[in-house]
């Protein structure tokens, strides 16, 4: 996790550089949750660019109201009995969101942040559909720019040398963000870039879900 010291339009909060081991699988979701989505579930469509249609990324979306998404999520396939035992939709942690992001990259980005991202010298001042530009090497759409997503940690230092299944400090002000989004500058799509927010809404924000155990081995 993390940049190199060397790496242009680094901050601060990137380091040190991090190695983390995930022993534990997890499925992330290839696209935002979509407004259409979150609209089917919660019966509401916080989004203030409702014109960019309901397969854009649903925004406006507080770190508390993901989470609750997520658990009524959790609920209703577990009701209807798609869910395996011990699993449950959540935020992907911090570390599960850059791994996914990166895609077994290195550098900066996870690819040509013009053709892999929405940000705000292409966006035209608004979110986009999702799954309209290339994904990353695994699959994944949108992992950034368009809008930020939520991750499941408190905000925090890396830790530095080598760790398992990192997720941050155990209380905090502030949960993580990261990917960017329609407005920022393209080196807000850096694989590395962190952001971190107390909670607030904005047309900024949005999320995906990961499927995840919680059985421990």
């Amino acid at each position: 996790m993390g940049s190199p010291d060397d790496e242009a339009d680094r901050g601060d909060d990137e380091g040190p550089q991090t190695r983390v081991t995930l022993t534990k699988d997890f499925f992330l979701d290839a696209t935002d949750v979509t407004q259409g989505q979150y609209e089917a579930l919660m019966g509401t469509n916080p989004s203030e660019f409702k014109v960019a249609g309901k397969d854009a990324p649903v925004e406006n979306v507080s770190w508390d109201l993901a989470m609750a998404f997520c658990q009524k999520l959790t609920e209703r396939e577990r009701a209807a009995g798609r869910l395996p035992a011990g699993y449950i939709f959540t935020l992907p942690t911090e570390a599960q969101w850059e791994y996914a992001c990166r895609a077994g990259t290195t550098t900066p980005y996870a690819g040509d942040p013009v053709e892999m991202s929405w940000y705000g010298d292409n966006s035209g001042g608004q979110t986009h559909p999702v799954g309209t530009k290339l994904p990353n090497a695994w699959g994944l759409y949108d992992m950034s720019g368009n809008v930020y997503q939520w991750c499941l940690d408190w905000y925090g230092k890396y830790p530095g040398g080598a760790v398992k299944d990192w997720t941050g400090p155990a209380t905090g002000k502030a949960h993580v963000l990261r990917g960017g989004a329609w407005y920022y500058e393209e080196a807000y799509c850096r694989s590395a870039y962190r952001d971190y927010d107390p909670g607030f809404v904005g047309n900024i924000l949005g999320f995906r879900v990961v499927l995840v155990s919680t059985e421990t081995k």
